[in-house]
């Protein structure tokens, strides 16, 4: 009688196999020095594997092995484009788009890359990122014109995959805010909202009758290709920033786009630029850019301030870790200002998918008892937020921003 009349499985062969795996695994981290430990030969697509790795991670002597605490860096991809061309291939076959993001990215802050993506045949071998668009932005002013195609291929290529993500929830989240914020008391028949005029006069059923006497109407106005809202987004473009700059300038065109929002778009750091006439293409915003240098946000609060005509219909959004090489007091008392008079505003410490960065957080409890909480924003968030805004309602601020010191009010 066998094992499988017996009912009985050998879990030996599959313990087995699960060390080998873990052993493979590990062999892979560790990098195959002696002292590793893991007794693991690697062949095969194993071994292509480890040297990709080896070349950006390893000791630089062909031999593989990852530094450990306190041993200097080097590397093995050298200086050359043909050898960093061929490994970014390498790595692009044996591993899933978002490590091998995470491989270039570390590849152009370790080994000091960032000059070989001014040549057109590595920015057609890399794997186009949010991040390798910040690159390629702060190398705009180095880049020779034989590049500048070839980058603005990548950038909108980038830009093409956000707007497919994020263009049509915004604009239907941001509808439906503009209609509910635009709702009146007294609307005609074909405005009137049924769901909450019901829900609203409940109280006043008559049983006898199996009706409601809608006491009060709750209703929309009618539908209008006037402006209803402005926006300002205000954009901090340090080299910390890179990736917001990037969101913010997507989300920038799709706004601009609804006509019942007038968008206006500033970036700056010590100076001020105005992009708002080059909204039809973040493209352009983009390249308009110029990522690095100190940040002076009272400037560019003073600025965005002076473009504000209907302050009870305006969202200004500022995107800033809030670092201010400015005058402090002068900022916050803008701010205030703003706010006293019917300004909704929004601090975002970051507009991306990395989480809150590193923030001046003296200047966001600041913010925070003027009743402007600074929190750090995903993309996926923002449409929501800037929903909030428009309504005037508590913003969707995330729990693990709680401790920026912000405020729900």
């Amino acid at each position: 009688m066998d094992a499988a009349d017996t009912g009985v499985v050998d879990t030996g062969s599959v313990d087995t196999a699960a060390d080998g795996e873990r052993l493979r695994r590990w062999r892979l981290v560790l990098g195959g020095e002696d002292a590793d430990g893991t007794g693991c030969t690697l062949t095969g697509r194993d071994a292509a594997m480890d040297g990709a790795l080896s070349s950006l991670y390893g000791n630089g002597n062909g031999k593989g092995g990852r530094p450990r605490a306190g041993q200097e860096r080097s590397a093995g991809l050298g200086a050359s484009a043909p050898s960093v061309a061929r490994w970014l291939g390498d790595i692009r076959t044996y591993f899933p788009s978002s490590v091998v993001q995470v491989m270039q990215r570390d590849a152009i802050d370790r080994l000091g890359l960032s000059a070989l993506l001014l040549e057109p045949e590595m920015l057609e071998a890399v794997e186009a990122d949010v991040h390798l668009v910040g690159t390629l932005l702060s190398l705009n002013k180095a880049m020779p014109e034989t590049t500048k195609e070839t980058a603005r291929a990548v950038v909108r290529k980038v830009v093409q995959d956000l707007e497919k993500r994020l263009a049509t929830r915004t604009r239907a989240t941001l509808t439906g805010a503009l209609d509910r914020s635009a709702r009146i008391s007294r609307p005609r028949h074909q405005d009137i909202d049924w769901n909450r005029t019901i829900a609203a006069n409940l109280k006043h059923y008559l049983p006898e009758y199996r009706t409601i006497v809608p006491e009060r109407l709750i209703g929309y106005g009618r539908a209008s290709q006037s402006v209803k809202k402005e926006v300002v987004l205000c954009i901090d473009q340090s080299g910390s920033m890179a990736a917001s700059v990037v969101y913010a300038s997507v989300f920038g065109a799709v706004l601009a786009s609804m006509r019942s929002i007038d968008t206006r778009l500033v970036v700056f750091d010590t100076a001020v630029v105005d992009l708002t006439d080059q909204l039809d293409d973040p493209v352009d915003v983009l390249f308009g850019t110029q990522l690095g240098g100190g940040t002076d946000i009272n400037r560019a609060l003073a600025y965005c301030q002076s473009q504000i005509t209907r302050p009870a219909d305006t969202v200004v959004v500022l995107i800033s870790d809030l670092y201010e090489g400015g005058i402090r007091n002068e900022m916050l008392k803008r701010v205030a200002a703003m706010k006293a008079s019917g300004v909704q505003f929004v601090t975002l410490l970051a507009l991306s998918d990395e989480g809150a960065p590193a923030y001046d957080r003296e200047h966001a409890a600041a913010l925070a008892g003027l009743g402007a909480p600074a929190f750090a924003c995903t993309p996926d968030l923002f449409p929501e937020v800037m929903a909030a805004a428009i309504e005037k309602r508590p913003l969707p601020i995330p729990d693990a921003d709680a401790d920026t010191g912000g405020s729900r009010r």
